[in-house]
């Protein structure tokens, strides 16, 4: 793509504001979802017997492609532009989620799925991202000189209904998820020392009582604690497949895990990733995650604007914990949790949720006039790039 320094089209201004590295990074990310896909995704198909071995491959294109354009689109958005399109598909994300406990299909005993005529809809992936900016923009806002909103306190109740609701489902891991984000946020927002230790307490707290009150949870860590006291099956599976991809893998095509273990073409992706690629592509996919957070949290230091710190704060530890979970559930290094890996794993809600989320990512990092010097972000980060000296 290429577009003059003084093309002051929507996407000449974009072209030049964006933080070119990181979506570079994401399409990669892409690119790994697209070849997995069609690694892993036929012989699950022909393993459940449907009626076409390309039909999570194709799916899955149409789902990509939808997301990268999505993803582009979205981080065409002001500042302004995300939180109005974060408070609305937040309204809509909370209402499609509290639904699914009246209406939603119950698979292995959650419901947290809505019948969709060609698809299953999964809101509360949405209900992350928008949550993470709805959450920002109240804590901005209740601690702007002179504000009589209690941001803070607004954010709080939100969670806490957040919270209600996926327990509800239950959906656990989302909700540890949605809550590490939440006072990563407040913590960054300045939380004093004895609130960090109270929350944390809090969470540990939380942590021990999901363990007791819900038996999947109390199994799972069980069998990570002592494989030999239940079904370990995918997990050991998972493990035999990194053992005999080895360094290179075994080629494109060759492995076997994903023959007969059921989730080889979502939560255990990675295995099939590290049988057939081997270690050396594992530590690309791992190092592209890792690049696409510290890169989003280093250019986070240098904004003055709240608002854009805390969401693009809660956008990437969203983003780096989804992928750390599902990778570390994939070795063995914590216990299993039914979470995709951003971009690749098959599941349409996922990628169009991280799109999006991504999406406002890289909105909100876009070089604006006036982030560096105090001065408005408001204004369009589409602004024209200043020359030379102002630009960097």
């Amino acid at each position: 793509m290429a577009f003059s320094r003084a093309d002051t089209s929507v996407l000449g201004r974009w072209w030049w504001t964006v933080d070119r590295w990181t979506l570079a990074a994401l399409l990669a990310l892409v690119g790994f979802g697209y070849v997995m896909m069609l690694a892993a995704s036929p012989a699950v198909a022909e393993r459940i017997g449907a009626s076409s071995r390309h039909m999570f491959f194709i799916k899955q294109v149409a789902y990509l492609m939808m997301a990268t354009g999505l993803m582009v689109a979205v981080s065409l958005l002001s500042p302004r532009g995300v939180r109005r399109f974060a408070l609305i598909g937040f309204a809509i994300a909370l209402l499609l989620t509290a639904a699914t406990l009246v209406v939603g299909v119950e698979i292995k005993g959650a419901r947290r799925w809505l019948p969709i005529p060609g698809l299953s809809l999964q809101p509360s992936e949405f209900l992350k991202p928008f949550f993470a900016v709805v959450a920002a923009w109240l804590i901005a806002e209740g601690k702007a000189p002179g504000s009589k909103v209690w941001g803070a306190t607004i954010a709080l109740g939100l969670f806490l209904a957040v919270g209600g609701i996926l327990k509800g489902q239950p959906d656990i891991g989302m909700l540890i998820v949605v809550s590490a984000v939440f006072f990563a946020q407040f913590f960054v927002a300045g939380m004093n020392l004895f609130l960090v230790g109270m929350v944390g307490g809090i969470g540990v707290a939380g942590a021990v009582g999901a363990y007791f009150i819900f038996p999947h949870v109390q199994s799972r860590v069980q069998r990570f604690l002592d494989p030999a006291s239940g079904d370990s099956y995918q997990v050991s599976v998972a493990m035999e497949a990194f053992a005999n991809g080895g360094l290179l893998g075994r080629g494109p095509g060759e492995g076997r895990v994903k023959n007969v273990l059921p989730d080889a073409h979502a939560d255990f992706v990675f295995a099939v990733a590290g049988e057939e690629f081997g270690m050396v592509i594992c530590l690309v996919i791992l190092a592209l995650f890792a690049f696409i957070v510290v890169r989003g949290l280093m250019r986070l230091l240098s904004e003055t604007d709240l608002f854009v710190v805390l969401a693009g704060t809660g956008l990437l530890t969203q983003f780096g914990l989804q992928a750390f979970v599902n990778m570390a559930s994939t070795l063995h290094l914590i216990p299993t949790k039914g979470m995709t890996l951003p971009f690749v794993s098959y599941g349409g809600s996922s990628v169009l949720a991280i799109a999006m989320g991504m999406g406002m990512l890289l909105a909100l990092t876009r070089r604006r006039v006036g982030a560096r010097s105090g001065g408005s972000v408001e204004d369009s980060p589409a602004a024209p790039v200043m020359a030379a000296g102002g630009a960097r």
